[in-house]
C-alpha cells in the first residue's frame, strides 16, 4: 500500500516526518518497506513574475520575456509556450538550475536571442502531464524568488506500508490515519474538500428487504445475493468531464497513480482514501437504463477498460445493464460504459463484494487491479454511505453537476458487525498487567469499536467496527489493547503462571538433545515436505496431492535429505552436512491409521576437513566417519546402542537387540567430481532419553599407557575394550583405540592395535606402582579371554 505523507498529515492537521511514521507503524503491526523521497529535485526551481513578453524577432512561434525572480537583475528568457503572459508568475528555472531529468540550465542563444533561464510547464517539473503550455501558478501568494517547493506543497514521502492480509483497513489512508491517531494521542477526521464546503448530498433510500430500487430513472438491483450483498448508486447529472485541479492530482501523485480525469480520479481518491473501490458510469451508454449484480452467463463477452475482450464463467459476478456486462464486478469496469470527455450524466457505483468470489474471478481471468486487491481482502460492508457521500462531493466539487435523487442503498439481508464480550480479569491474565477499565476503553476506541455497556461484572460489551472482520474473539480485541497499549510496555520479566497437567511428549527433549548435538558436530539443519514417491506397497497415498512426484506421504527421512545434497551438487557445492528430525509414516491393516514414527537423519559428503591453503590434499569422508557420526547420534539419546558390519554399511540395535537405525552409503545422481555420499537414520521413537550428567573438570593429573596388541582379524575392537574395562577396574577414566598396523612382518590375517589407556585417581595423583598393577591386570585378562599378548612380548 501507498501512502501520502502529506494525505497522512491533512487528516491528524499536524506536520509529520517519515521515519517517525515509520517507526510507529511498525510498533502497530504495520511495517514500512520503503520511504521514497517524491520531488526533492525540485530545489533549484523557484517562482518568478513575467513583467514583459515581446514576439521574437527570427521565429514566428517563440516569444522574448522579460522575467523577475527576486534578484537584482531581470532575466531575458526565450520561450515557445503559447499561454504565457505578462502579468502572471510561472515555474523558473534559473541558471546553473537542475531539473528533475538530470538537465543542466545554461545561458545560450536561440534564434540569435540571449535565453538566461528556462520557464517551465508541470510535465517538465515531473508533477503533471500537462505540456501544452506553462504551470501558470494563478493567483498564488508568493513573492517572485521564493522557492516553488516553499510556496507550494510538492514535496512528499511516499510509504510503501506492507499491510497483512489480516488488515484491508490498512488499505486507505483513514485506516492508516486511525492508526497514528492512536500511537500520537490525537483526533484525526476527512480532510476538506476544496469547493464541496456547499454541496448538499440528499438521504439515502433504503428499502427495507428489497433487492432492488431506482434513482434518477436507473434500477439497481441484486440478483446474486451470495456474490453482491450489498449496492449502493446514485446519479448526478450536467458534470463536465475535464482535468483534475492540482490539489487533487498531487494527491494522487503521492501514491503513485496517474491523473486521468477529475471524475475517474474522484473514484481513486475515494479507493485510496477510505479503502473502498468505486465505479463511475456514463449513464448515455447503460441499457434500461440499469445496474443489476447477476451471475454472468457462460461464455459471455465482456471488453474491460484495459482493452481485453474477456470470456465470462458462469461462477463470475457482473454488473449488467439491460443489454449484457458493463464490468465484472471488484475487478475492473467495461470500456463501453466509461466516463470520457463527452460525459454528462453519469451512475456512480459502491458495492460489497464476496472476497472469495472476488479473487476466484480474478485468478480465472488473470486480470489483477487496485479494486480486486482490496474487495479480495474485505472492504468494510457497513461504509458504502460515507464513501458514496464523499465521492459525490468530490466530483460535483471537481467536475459540478448535481445528486439527481436520493442515492440507494439495496440492502437486502440486514446485517451489523459482531459484537464481543471482553472481561479485565482476562485481560489482565493475558498480557501479564493489570490495565484500568479507562486505558481499555481507551484502547478499544482508538481503532473504531464502541464500547456499548460496562456491567458490573468486569465484561465489556464491544461492538466490533466493520473495517476490522479479523476481530472474531475475545483474544482478538485483548491483542489489540496489547498493540495500541504498546508492546513494549508489556512486563517482560517470567511471572507465575499455572503448571500444566499434561506431562511433555517425551520425544521433546530427544529431539532438543539430538539438534544440539548435530549442530555442535557441525551439520545444518533442513525442513522438508513430507511429501514424495512412492516408496513400497506400504506408502501412504495422498487423496489431494500438490504434485505427482509428492502423492505419497514419506517413509525414510533419507530420501529427501538426498534431494536436497543433489540441489547443492547442481549448485557446484561439493561439501554437505545435513540433517533433518521429522515424521515417517507407514500403512498399517485396513481400518487403521498410518503408523506415524518420529525419526532423525543425517547425510555427509564432501571434505573431512574445511579446506585450507595449509592442507589442500585433506581426504574425503568414509564409511568410517559415517559410522562415527552414528555412534555420536546414538550416543546422543540410544544409551546402549551397538553397531554391527553389514556389508559397507552398519546396523544400530538397542540393549534389547531391537534395530534402532542404519547408517552406511547412499546412491545420488551425483557429478563426476562429488564425493561418496553417507547417510544415518535412527528411530527416535525407540530413543531413551538419558539424564542430563555434570561433572566437574578433574583436580588430579592422569597417567597413561599405550598397549600394543597382537590380533587376529576375527577379534574385534569392541570385544578387546569389553575386556581391557572389565580388567582395569575403577581408576581407568578411557581407552580408546590410537591405531593399527598390518604388515609382512605379522603375518597374514594378524594385526596390530593400539589402545591408549588413561588412569586418574579423583583425590590422588597415581603413583607408577598402581598404573603398573593395571597394566598387569589387564594384559593377563586379555591372554586369558582372548589369547592376546603384547606386540614384541
Amino acid at each position: 500500500m501507498n501512502v501520502s505523507r502529506r494525505w497522512l498529515e491533512a487528516f491528524l492537521r499536524q506536520p509529520l516526518e517519515a521515519h517517525d511514521v515509520s517507526n510507529r507503524l511498525a510498533s502497530l503491526g504495520a511495517a514500512v518497506d520503503a520511504i521514497e523521497p517524491l520531488h526533492v529535485a525540485l530545489g533549484d526551481i523557484v517562482v518568478a513574475l513575467v513583467e514583459e513578453v515581446r514576439p521574437h524577432p527570427n521565429a514566428d512561434r517563440l516569444r522574448v520575456c522579460t522575467v523577475f525572480d527576486g534578484g537584482d537583475t531581470r532575466h531575458n528568457v526565450v520561450c515557445g509556450a503559447p499561454n504565457v503572459t505578462a502579468g502572471r508568475k510561472y515555474p523558473f528555472a534559473p541558471i546553473g538550475a537542475t531539473l528533475p531529468g538530470g538537465l543542466r540550465i545554461e545561458q545560450r542563444k536561440l534564434r540569435g536571442e540571449l535565453s538566461q533561464g528556462m520557464l517551465c510547464s508541470a510535465r517538465e517539473l515531473e508533477v503533471g502531464s500537462d505540456a501544452d503550455g506553462l504551470w501558470d501558478l494563478g493567483n498564488l501568494d508568493a513573492a517572485p524568488g521564493t522557492r516553488l517547493v516553499d510556496a507550494v506543497p510538492l514535496t512528499d514521502d511516499r510509504l510503501i506500508v506492507d499491510v497483512t492480509p489480516n488488515r484491508p483497513d490498512l488499505l486507505g489512508h483513514k485506516g492508516v490515519a486511525r492508526e497514528l491517531a492512536s500511537s500520537l494521542g490525537t483526533a484525526y477526521r476527512l480532510p476538506t474538500i476544496p469547493g464541496a464546503e456547499t454541496v448538499d448530498v440528499p438521504p439515502f433510500q433504503r428499502p427495507a428487504g428489497a433487492r432492488s430500487a431506482s434513482t434518477g430513472g436507473v434500477r439497481i438491483a441484486i440478483d446474486d445475493m451470495d456474490g453482491c450483498a450489498r449496492f449502493h448508486a446514485a446519479v448526478i447529472a450536467g458534470v463536465t468531464v475535464g482535468p483534475s485541479p492540482q490539489w487533487l492530482r498531487q494527491r494522487l501523485e503521492g501514491v503513485g497513480v496517474r491523473s486521468i480525469s477529475n471524475v475517474v480520479d474522484a473514484t481513486n481518491y475515494v479507493m485510496f482514501e477510505l479503502g473502498q473501490p468505486m465505479h463511475a458510469y456514463d449513464l448515455a451508454t447503460l441499457a434500461g437504463p440499469e445496474l443489476v449484480a447477476r451471475l454472468a452467463t457462460p461464455g459471455e463477452k465482456l471488453v474491460t477498460l484495459d482493452g481485453v475482450e474477456r470470456t465470462l464463467e458462469d461462477f463470475m459476478t457482473v454488473i449488467a445493464d439491460a443489454k449484457g456486462p458493463v464490468g465484472v464486478a471488484g475487478v475492473m469496469g467495461g470500456r463501453d460504459t466509461e466516463v470520457g470527455e463527452r460525459t454528462t450524466d453519469l451512475v456512480l457505483e459502491c458495492a460489497w463484494f464476496t472476497p472469495s468470489r472476488v479473487r476466484r474471478t480474478r485468478r480465472a481471468l488473470g486480470l489483477g487491479s487496485e479494486a480486486s486487491y482490496r474487495f479480495e481482502r474485505g472492504v468494510d460492508r457497513w461504509n458504502g454511505a460515507e464513501a458514496m457521500r464523499r465521492c459525490i462531493e468530490l466530483v460535483i466539487a471537481t467536475a459540478g453537476g448535481r445528486v439527481v435523487d436520493a442515492p440507494v442503498d439495496v440492502h437486502p439481508e440486514v446485517a451489523h458487525p459482531p459484537r464481543i464480550f471482553l472481561r479485565l480479569a482476562r485481560v489482565e491474565r493475558v498480557l501479564g498487567l493489570p490495565l484500568s477499565l479507562h486505558d481499555v476503553e481507551r484502547a478499544l476506541v482508538a481503532i473504531g469499536a464502541t464500547v456499548v455497556a460496562k456491567p458490573e461484572d468486569g465484561r465489556l460489551a464491544v461492538d466490533v467496527p466493520g473495517w476490522r472482520p479479523d476481530i472474531t474473539g475475545e483474544i482478538d480485541l485483548i491483542e489489540e489493547v496489547a498493540r495500541v497499549h504498546g508492546y513494549d510496555r508489556l512486563p517482560d520479566e517470567l511471572r507465575p503462571f499455572r503448571v500444566g497437567a499434561l506431562r511433555d511428549d517425551p520425544a521433546v527433549p530427544v529431539l532438543r538433545r539430538l539438534t544440539e548435538g548435530l549442530i555442535a558436530e557441525g551439520l545444518c539443519e533442513v525442513v522438508s515436505l513430507p511429501f514424495g514417491p512412492a516408496a513400497s506397497e506400504t506408502s501412504v497415498g495422498l487423496l489431494n496431492p500438490l504434485a505427482d512426484t509428492g502423492a505419497f506421504l514419506r517413509e525414510r527421512l533419507l530420501p529427501g535429505l538426498v534431494a536436497h545434497v543433489e540441489r547443492n551438487w547442481n549448485n557446484q557445492v561439493r561439501d554437505v552436512r545435513l540433517f533433518e528430525t521429522g515424521t515417517v509414516f507407514r500403512l498399517r491393516e485396513a481400518g487403521q491409521r498410518p503408523l506415524e514414527r518420529t525419526r532423525v537423519a543425517a547425510v555427509i559428503t564432501g571434505r573431512r576437513e574445511p579446506f585450507h591453503w595449509t592442507n589442500p590434499e585433506a581426504p574425503d569422508l568414509d564409511r568410517w566417519d559415517a559410522k562415527g557420526l552414528a555412534e555420536a547420534v546414538a550416543a546422543l539419546a540410544f544409551p546402549g546402542t551397538r553397531w554391527h558390519v553389514q556389508g559397507d554399511a552398519f546396523e544400530a540395535r538397542d540393549a534389547d537387540g531391537r534395530s534402532v537405525g542404519w547408517a552406511g552409503p547412499l546412491r545420488a545422481d551425483a557429478p563426476p567430481w562429488a564425493a561418496p555420499l553417507f547417510g544415518v537414520e535412527l528411530d527416535v521413537a525407540l530413543a531413551e532419553p538419558a539424564p542430563l550428567v555434570v561433572r566437574p573438570l578433574p583436580g588430579t593429573p592422569a597417567a597413561t599407557r599405550d598397549l600394543s596388541l597382537l590380533a587376529e582379524d576375527g577379534v574385534a575392537a569392541e570385544r578387546i575394550e569389553a575386556v581391557i574395562r572389565a580388567a582395569a577396574g575403577d581408576l581407568l577414566e578411557s581407552v580408546r583405540v590410537t591405531s593399527e598396523y598390518r604388515g609382512p612382518s605379522l603375518g597374514e590375517g594378524r594385526r596390530s592395535v593400539t589402545f591408549r589407556l588413561t588412569c586418574r585417581a579423583p583425590d590422588r595423583t597415581l603413583r607408577d606402582e598402581e598404573v603398573d598393577a593395571v597394566e598387569q591386570r589387564v594384559l593377563q585378562a586379555l591372554a586369558a579371554e582372548l589369547g592376546l599378548a603384547r606386540r614384541g612380548a
